[in-house]
């Protein structure tokens, strides 16, 4: 049977997307090739809707379920629920029943909601009005109605629907201005060419008319004109409109759709939404797993477990199994409230309400935005304060991608635009020649209005004056920094470059050719008529072996200087071409402008033919801004003991210079390096083991420290692919993966540049499983963030001046870098001590809960008879001991918010885990022990002979369990008082007010007969017990004697570590603080 429809429907109506196509040819407008051109093949594409959210009406009840019952915890719940039902137990199927339904109901609420707002945001972006051409006739409908070859016309500051191929531009030259700051957080403005036989069509009509195809993996286009044979013209990246990006200074555009949905690039670099989970949900279940286990065998240590005393069975019941685990089961029910449900609906209201004090928080709130801190879910809060690395992006979240010029050096001389005012400069050849390249090698736009992007840009006197907007925000810098000394970029008219001079004279030159900057030649250059002048600028490895002349060493000696001190620089070259050495290099650039294969590589050749035997002219410095205290940021996240790799899409040398900048790198720092250049001169094999010796030589001699301080690693994307490459030759798939994970160990930060989106996820996926499983987190601001944003234990997105792709798709969202600093060191650290404290409290109280019932297995023949009455078993995690550890998880300080963000140092105490490790949990449980203990046998010596109250009644079983009980609630109660640090008034209405109700309750429920009870069994037992002076000095004794231990411990603790956190408080004196994990507990 063939079940492809099925199939198709399901994953359209119950995923939210199709299946893809192999091979792909678009048909623009929806129109079949003419006769005997060509076999019509119809082909079905996605439509245009984009998905990010996780369920559909129809899926989310199973897959929620699905997902929360892949919980142990739900799972042992719901186990606990079912033996309940099916078995006689002691007690009822609605005390384990009735909390589940309630966590299951909460969490699906909870989840459901958040989806409803990716499923909102969704909506918001598939119903947006897009223009469409049919026909001739200009149609307004729906992104999502959007199909693969429908022809789109776009407006300017208007945001591209899908990838589309550019058809034609209102600007005469057939291009348009897009900016990505939605998709990588660069504002500047990138340069795309129209198809050049289509690029004259202006109208609707003219566009509506056309007649090609697409031939989209062989990266052709197909034009068919009347009764001719149809001319077929290359496409390239520069053809190509990604969606996301937005259409600047350009009125309007036609393009084709080529790939819609969940097909663009956009979307295929989101990585599926997974289930994060927290390391303490993992302690806990861990935890759990654990104490089931020990309760298993403790109740098979017995040999008469099953067949108490006064029960022996026949031997008819011995030979059947059935039994023996009935009552296993029995019991495990019973002890079942050591994990009680109501820790893990405790956790989940601790995670919900804590989250506010980050939205609420005051210091990252941003005015400029008028946004603070958002928190889009709550189950990851506590990892914050696990973090061990950080991989961040660079353009939009270090740096502000906002470029300033600083200086140029020509044949030696330094000019600085705000030491000479503007003319006054020497007359030479070269320097004349060097600001005249800087003014006419570039792809710089001027633009005359008064608003770009809602901003009122170029203002003077009130009148609209001229300013520049670019691909490359470098090159505004660089014209801009010319006009400050004299030589002014006026415009590009009828293909000719005017430009004012130190004379205020203006001067005229034709634009004859520009070679497009690219990033394996990392240079660009333009063809002038003037003499036929060629101009070139570029990094300095890449313009330096093409000089012939020049004054080389004093240029190279400033474009040192200039990059250590964290500047960009680009050098700048000409040379004079004859007539024929133009028409050649004419030749050269038409033929492979015009090759049908091979385009990029005969483009490649024709540049490396035209750009040689240059003059050296200068070079220039340009600075790009970091963000308001990023450097400060990472030199915190630094001393907090979290390693910081960058990874961005730039060039290594721009790269590397933000790193100095930002202090990632420092100056005394080794830079090692692991790049395709590198590589080409040595084998992959020799340079990774070569710099595996260096770093282990390195440790050697420090003494084998582990934190190796002295090495900061660069590394490309195209070496990456290499090391994580199977079948590698020489090593095994794990070989070279290992060589790198050791190397970037023994490294305090990392470098990856050049970096594809989901080479970004790759890196962090690499971490996340090595050996040591660190937590992971990511920061960025654009959309090829997303993927690494969503592979990392946490992600966080920059919130944007435009596009919040990352911020919709992250956990957190914070507006600036800086704000990374306190989310981590304050609100972090805080989280994870508090639910640290709330899960070994709950397993404390619940070890003194369920002990004394075990124990008291031992005095009633196994026979399965509670200690205590069923309101208690069922309130004593509800109401009795629930909210205090609630509010002290939510508002409990041990130290001073000041003195976490001044001292950086205190995140690495609680790292990997600490607070949650077995030994801790061992001395919470022996502590729960030794107060159960003295609990049980303390009431059962203190009533060893028969005691009457003063009318002569003897005390009963159930009097017996109410005054354990009562000692038990009032010691937990008060071991959490006296662990309170910061005392609030709320603090003291809860922790007081829960002993109060404990003790109105208790009246109440055995001072009334209630009608609905079956038994009236604690019918004035309380009163009973309050009425006996025995009892009163019982339950005064004991409480004094379980929390001894507690209140000598905290004398000692305070005696100890007073000076250190005296230490902490004055930074004027040494600090090391060894004793937070001792005091915590």
């Amino acid at each position: 049977m063939d079940f492809s429809l099925l199939r198709n429907i399901i994953s359209r109506y119950c995923v939210g997307e199709e299946n893809w196509v192999d091979s792909r040819t678009v048909y623009i407008g929806h129109k079949e090739p003419p006769p005997g051109a060509e076999a019509y093949i119809p082909q079905r594409y996605p439509d245009n809707r984009i998905v990010s959210s996780k369920y559909t009406f129809w899926n989310f009840i199973p897959k929620n379920l699905f997902e929360q019952f892949r919980r142990i915890a739900n799972f042992y719940f719901l186990v606990i629920f079912l033996v309940q039902l099916i078995i006689d137990t002691p007690t009822s199927p609605v005390t384990s029943g009735l909390p589940l339904f309630f966590v299951i109901t909460v969490t699906a609420i909870k989840q459901g909601y958040e989806d409803w707002l990716r499923h909102k945001a969704d909506c918001s972006i598939n119903e947006c009005p897009v223009d469409v051409v049919q026909q001739g006739k200009v149609v307004r409908t729906q992104s999502h109605k959007l199909r693969v070859g429908d022809i789109v016309m776009v407006r300017e500051d208007e945001t591209f629907p899908c990838d589309l191929i550019l058809l034609s531009s209102s600007r005469h030259d057939g291009t348009c201005y897009v900016t990505t700051t939605s998709l990588d957080g660069e504002s500047s403005h990138k340069t795309y060419y129209a198809v050049p036989d289509t690029m004259a069509f202006r109208t609707e009509q003219e566009v509506g008319s056309l007649h090609a195809t697409i031939e989209y993996f062989v990266g052709r286009i197909n034009i068919y004109k009347d009764k001719e044979e149809p001319v077929a013209r290359p496409l390239g990246a520069e053809n190509l409109l990604l969606r996301g990006a937005t259409l600047k200074n350009t009125q309007r555009i036609y393009a084709v759709a080529v790939y819609t949905g969940m097909e663009t690039k956009m979307a295929l670099n989101y990585q599926s939404k997974s289930q994060k989970r927290s390391a303490v949900e993992k302690s806990m279940n861990a935890f759990l797993i654990v104490i089931n286990t020990v309760l298993k065998y403790a109740w098979q240590w017995s040999p008469d477990r099953d067949e108490p005393w006064y029960n022996h069975r026949t031997e008819n019941e011995r030979q059947r199994h059935v039994v023996p685990f009935t009552d296993f089961l029995a019991f495990m029910v019973l002890f079942n409230y050591i994990i009680p449900v109501s820790m893990y609906v405790t956790v989940e209201m601790q995670k919900f309400l804590g989250s506010y004090f980050i939205t609420w928080d005051e210091e990252m709130f941003d005015e400029e935005l008028g946004e603070g801190a958002q928190v889009n879910t709550s189950d990851l809060n506590e990892e914050l304060g696990q973090v061990e690395y950080v991989f961040t992006d660079k353009t939009g979240t270090l740096t502000e991608n906002n470029m300033e010029f600083i200086e140029c050096c020509v044949d030696g001389n330094v000019y600085i635009p705000h030491a000479i005012c503007n003319g006054q400069i020497l007359s030479a050849e070269h320097e004349d020649l060097f600001f005249r390249a800087l003014c006419l090698c570039h792809t710089v736009q001027v633009k005359e209005e008064e608003t770009v992007d809602g901003i009122k840009r170029g203002i003077h006197q009130g009148r609209p004056t001229s300013f520049y907007i670019s691909s490359s925000p470098d090159e505004v810098a660089l014209v801009e920094g010319m006009k400050r000394l004299g030589y002014t970029y006026l415009r590009l008219k009828d293909n000719y470059m005017e430009i004012l001079n130190k004379d205020d004279e203006i001067e005229r030159f034709k634009l004859l050719h520009v070679l497009n900057f690219d990033s394996v030649r990392r240079r660009m250059s333009v063809i002038v008529k003037s003499k036929y002048l060629l101009f070139c600028k570029g990094a300095d490895s890449s313009i330096f072996p093409r000089v012939v002349s020049g004054k080389v060493e004093q240029v190279k000696a400033r474009v040192e200087q200039n990059a250590v001190e964290g500047l960009r620089t680009l050098c700048v070259a000409y040379r004079r071409l004859s007539e024929s050495e133009y028409e050649e290099a004419c030749h050269h650039l038409t033929e492979a402008k015009l090759a049908l294969q091979d385009r990029e590589q005969r483009l490649a050749q024709a540049y490396d033919i035209i750009e040689r035997d240059f003059v050296l002219l200068g070079a220039t410095a340009v600075e790009d801004r970091l963000q308001e205290k990023a450097a400060d940021t990472i030199e915190s996240l630094h001393k907090a003991g979290m390693k910081v790799w960058v990874l961005t899409g730039d060039k290594m040398e721009t790269a590397a210079a933000t790193c100095y900048a930002s202090k990632l790198f420092r100056r005394s720092t080794q830079i090692l390096e692991l790049t395709k250049k590198r590589t080409e001169e040595q084998s992959l094999h020799d340079v990774l083991f070569e710099l595996n010796r260096t770093v282990l030589r390195q440790r050697s001699i420090s003494g084998l420290s582990v934190d190796c301080l002295d090495f900061g690693l660069i590394i490309d994307g195209a070496t990456l692919s290499a090391v994580l490459k199977p079948n590698q030759e020489g090593a095994g798939h794990g070989n070279y993966r290992e060589i790198f994970l050791e190397i970037c160990r023994n490294c305090s930060a990392v470098l990856c540049c050049r970096m594809a989106p989901l080479q970004k996820a790759q890196i962090v996926k690499l971490i996340k499983a090595s050996k040591e499983h660190p937590i992971t987190l990511a920061i960025g601001d654009g959309a090829n963030d997303v993927s690494m944003i969503l592979e990392a234990h946490v992600g966080i997105g920059i919130m944007g001046k435009e596009g919040r792709q990352a911020a919709r798709n992250s956990d957190y969202a914070i507006p600036k870098f800086k704000h990374l600093k306190k989310m981590l060191l304050v609100h972090g650290h805080y989280y994870y001590i508090r639910i640290a404290e709330l899960v070994q409290y709950f397993f404390y109280k619940n070890v003194c809960f369920i002990f004394p019932q075990f124990l008291y297995q031992f005095f009633c023949g196994f026979s399965q008879q509670p200690l205590y009455d069923t309101a208690y078993l069922t309130l004593y995690n509800i109401s009795f001991t629930s909210l205090p550890i609630l509010l002290y998880s939510l508002v409990e300080q041990h130290v001073t918010v000041e003195t976490l963000k001044r001292e950086p140092s205190l995140y690495r105490d609680i790292a990997k885990n600490s607070l949650l490790r077995w030994p801790v949990f061992l001395y919470w449980t022996c502590l729960g022990v030794f107060d159960a203990v003295i609990f049980f046998f303390g009431a059962y010596f203190l009533f060893d002979n028969t005691t009457f109250t003063s009318n002569g009644q003897m005390f009963g079983n159930w009097t017996f369990g109410t005054l354990v009980f009562t000692v038990l609630v009032f010691t937990v109660t008060l071991k959490l008082a006296l662990d309170t640090h910061h005392w609030t008034w709320i603090n003291h209405f809860v922790i007081w007010g829960s002993l109060l109700f404990y003790v109105i309750f208790s009246l109440l429920w055995g001072g009334i007969i209630w009608p609905f009870l079956n038994y009236q069994r604690m019918y004035y037992v309380f009163m009973q017990m309050l009425s006996s002076g025995p009892a009163w000095l019982s339950i005064i004794l004991l409480i004094t004697v379980s929390l001894l231990p507690d209140v000598i411990k905290k004398v000692l603790c305070r005696a100890i570590s007073s000076n250190l956190f005296h230490s902490i408080n004055h930074p004027g004196r040494p600090l090391r603080l060894k004793a937070l994990s001792i005091s915590v507990i």
